[in-house]
């Protein structure tokens, strides 16, 4: 029997194959038997928390207003910006002029020992410039989280029905802290060129924490769900159209996780 003298020409390349030990040859190396865990490496996407330390007598204070707002249509909702006017520069106000600062404001203010105004908190990582925010912002944006969470709030008569749900990758504890902003606030404002504008519109203004001025301890497992209800009245003084509830987790590391949802009318079908 003779083969076709095309063979010939590629029996060099089969003879050439080297022999590879069964140990060194690449096999298929299936994830799920690797040695982490497919749940831990399971994260949230992390919203950021600034809280804004500002006052209507504060000239620069509508700079890092702007400053936020630039960071805003960066970021979108994933930057919860809260307003806090209190400290040397906020104002109470007066019979005939509307102040936004509150005791709650002066009270976070002394706490963090803040020494000026504006300045900020980033997820609570220390006192931070406002021509340092864009930096703090964009580093804790790239961090994600071990928790997720969900806020529903509802305008249900004249007060607000919350409902604030987490969810942990990981074992957490420490604090659940819930409040109530308003948008859409005209007051007076101190101005950077030394002017006092009285129909300035104050964004995200925190008006009042729901669940105590620190909020309340929680701790959830690795894989467990849990959520808080409560119920805020409304004050007069505010308008139900512009509130929004701002809940987040956080302890001596940081805010954790935070959410932002926009207060609906409850409609009741008859």
């Amino acid at each position: 029997m003779f083969l076709p003298l095309y063979l010939f020409a590629f029996m060099p390349l089969l003879m050439s194959c080297d022999y590879i030990e069964e140990a060194d040859r690449l096999i298929a190396v299936d994830d799920a038997h690797t040695d982490t865990p497919v749940d831990t490496l399971k994260s949230a996407v992390r919203n950021v928390l600034l809280e804004d330390f500002t006052g209507q007598r504060c000239s620069n204070c509508p700079t890092g207003t702007e400053v936020i707002e630039q960071l805003q249509e960066i970021y979108g909702e994933r930057l919860i910006a809260v307003g806090i006017h209190g400290g040397p520069l906020g104002f109470k106000g007066t019979a005939t002029v509307l102040g936004l600062a509150t005791d709650v404001g002066d009270e976070y203010y002394s706490h963090w020992q803040l020494e000026y105004q504006p300045v900020g908190l980033v997820d609570r990582h220390g006192a931070v410039n406002y021509t340092e925010w864009a930096k703090a912002v964009r580093d804790e944006m790239a961090i994600p989280s071990d928790v997720k969470m969900e806020v529903k709030a509802a305008l249900n008569g004249s007060q607000i029905d919350i409902n604030v749900t987490a969810e942990a990758y990981n074992d957490y504890t420490g604090m659940l802290q819930v409040w109530l902003l308003e948008d859409g606030i005209t007051a007076t404002q101190a101005m950077p060129d030394g002017t006092n504008n009285r129909s300035y519109v104050h964004n995200h203004v925190l008006r009042t924490p729901v669940n105590g001025v620190w909020g309340e301890a929680i701790t959830i497992g690795k894989g467990e769900q849990k959520s808080r209800s409560y119920q805020q009245a409304v004050d007069e003084a505010w308008n139900a159209a512009n509130l929004s509830i701002v809940a987040f987790v956080y302890n001596d590391s940081g805010v954790m996780q935070a959410a932002k949802r926009q207060v609906i009318e409850l409609i009741i079908d008859n």
